[in-house]
């Protein structure tokens, strides 16, 4: 029989865990890394390489080294977020058939979800090493922000790397979960503060005795350490260009070496003061080679981060507004994500809560643990922890003048049933286009589509006078049914909407199919 896993998809780096004997177990790979480094890349002799290997030759082949995928999965090339990371990414973003955002990489155009699912096979592959047994199924984390287009591209991204996904679950939840194992009281209220390489979540929850119960979560899914990299790597920029009147944007080696050394140095400044960075040979000029050694300090890294980390604790007033708690109320703040080892996140955090969070568990780590506990029990027969959880965001329809009507609310427990009253907007209207969006934004276009349909045949009558029913019916797998319903004909129409992917079901099969062939030349290697 097959073991079941739990994977931390990161944006930065993956980990991925099982249980043994009931408790979650880090899996280490054969050299001993906890981590993964969510890292793709082609080599000029077309060999694939993932995570570690991938990583280490970054610097010297920038253009085909996918990172920070997790960014970019499940949006539409046009989207703010895909333009703002074109800005940023070494490799090529490109425009897919379907309008959404892909990466060229060793001269192919690949999709997100075939990156992200090789970062997959990695992990199944380590996990596979280790327990030498095969993988039965997985539970994989998602920010709880993530909008059901992305979840589903995460979950086309497990089919083709070759994994049943057992469930879609939320880092803060699962983060949840580990913690649950290792406290000791029965009721409690806690606050999952998230903070990672590229998201941000922050979710309240409460624990009962097998209990745990999401009250609101709130975040960005565009927010994580990459940006506070950017923003001393562009300090740096601004010192180079100022010294040697050199703009190094366009080296695009140079700008990798940048990268590197700014991550080591962010590291370093968690717990000293000052780092060193040293780049020699740095980039080249007609007069020699030009070599760069600076000194970078906690508190500049600090003043270039304060805003950022600032928006976090106002998403955290959002998230207690969402509960109808104050923080007084909270029992435990629990800190998720490397970037909550920096100072300055922790004093902003104990500033807000009024307490020192908890640090007994390892924030690199909780999140694919949690998520092993929950693989765990739902394979058992008798499941030792029950899950309540709720829609990160609101989900509703387009109407008059482009708005977005609300259906069922933030924040609202699944599963869930709810029905509103619409009517016509013309005389004699016989058929309504009823376009299905999730997000919190007052107009329907600033907000995810999920999907359309056309109910037809509506009674003919002035416009007001007919009486349209729109049902949403979302279960606690996040699968959201539509009925629409002309009330005085008896007229239905009633569509399943599991999220909009990006992916027809013959392109899953062909990825899936090389995967496949991945997988075997991995073995190889």
């Amino acid at each position: 029989m097959g073991k079941t896993i739990g994977i931390d998809l990161g944006t930065t780096n993956s980990c991925v865990a099982t249980t043994i004997g009931g408790k979650p177990f880090v899996i280490p790979s054969s050299t001993g890394n906890r981590l993964i480094p969510s890292y793709f890349a082609i080599t000029q002799d077309e060999k694939t390489l993932i995570g570690v290997r991938a990583k280490r030759q970054s610097i010297t082949n920038p253009k085909n080294t996918i990172f920070a995928a997790k960014r970019i999965i499940g949006r539409r090339y046009d989207s703010r977020e895909v333009k703002i990371a074109k800005d940023k990414l070494p490799y090529e973003v490109v425009a897919g058939p379907h309008g959404d955002a892909r990466v060229k990489c060793g001269g192919k155009i690949m999709s997100i979800p075939e990156v992200s699912a090789a970062i997959l096979l990695e992990a199944k592959k380590v996990a596979e090493g280790f327990l030498e047994n095969s993988i039965e199924g997985a539970c994989i984390t998602v920010p709880a922000y993530f909008n059901e287009n992305q979840r589903q591209a995460t979950i086309d991204a497990a089919e083709i790397a070759g994994l049943k996904v057992l469930r879609i679950i939320n880092e803060p939840t699962a983060s949840a979960l580990a913690y649950g194992q290792k406290r000791g009281k029965k009721n409690e209220l806690i606050a999952i503060y998230d903070l990672g390489g590229g998201t941000f979540d922050i979710s309240i929850l409460e624990l009962g005795e097998g209990v745990y119960e999401v009250l609101s979560t709130a975040g960005n899914t565009y927010l994580g350490g990459e940006d506070i990299d950017n923003r001393i790597i562009n300090s740096v920029l601004e010192d180079f260009k100022k010294t040697h009147n050199i703009n190094l944007k366009d080296d695009v080696m140079a700008m990798q070496r940048l990268k590197d050394a700014v991550e080591r140095a962010k590291i370093e400044l968690s717990t000293q003061t000052e780092a060193t960075i040293s780049l020699p040979f740095l980039t080249e000029t007609s007069h020699g080679a030009i070599h760069y050694n600076t000194v970078i300090t906690r508190n500049k890294v600090e003043d270039l981060m304060i805003d950022l980390i600032d928006q976090t604790i106002q998403t955290c007033k959002n998230a207690l507004e969402g509960a109808g708690l104050k923080k007084d109320d909270i029992d435990e703040v629990i800190l998720v994500g490397g970037q909550t080892r920096a100072p300055l996140v922790i004093k902003k955090v104990v500033e807000f809560f009024g307490k020192q969070p908890n640090r007994g568990i390892n924030p690199d780590e909780v999140v694919a643990e949690g998520a092993a506990i929950h693989a765990y029990n739902i394979g058992s027969p008798l499941p030792s922890n029950i899950l309540v959880d709720i829609t990160a965001l609101s989900l509703g329809i387009q109407t008059k003048g482009g708005a977005f009507t609300e259906i069922i609310p933030q924040n609202t427990p699944v599963p869930i049933t709810k029905t509103r009253k619409f009517t016509t907007t013309y005389d004699n209207q016989d058929a309504v286009r009823i376009s299905v969006y999730q997000g919190n934004e007052k107009m329907a276009n600033d907000n995810e589509l999920l999907g359309e349909f056309v109910l037809g045949g509506i009674r003919l009558a002035k416009k007001g006078e007919p009486n349209i029913e729109v049902g949403f019916d979302m279960n606690s797998e996040g699968i959201l049914k539509v009925t629409a319903k002309d009330a005085d004909l008896g007229t239905e129409q009633t569509v399943t909407l599991e999220a909009k992917s990006r992916l027809s079901e013959e392109e899953i099969r062909e990825m899936k199919d090389k995967m496949s062939s991945l997988e075997v030349e991995l073995k190889e290697q």
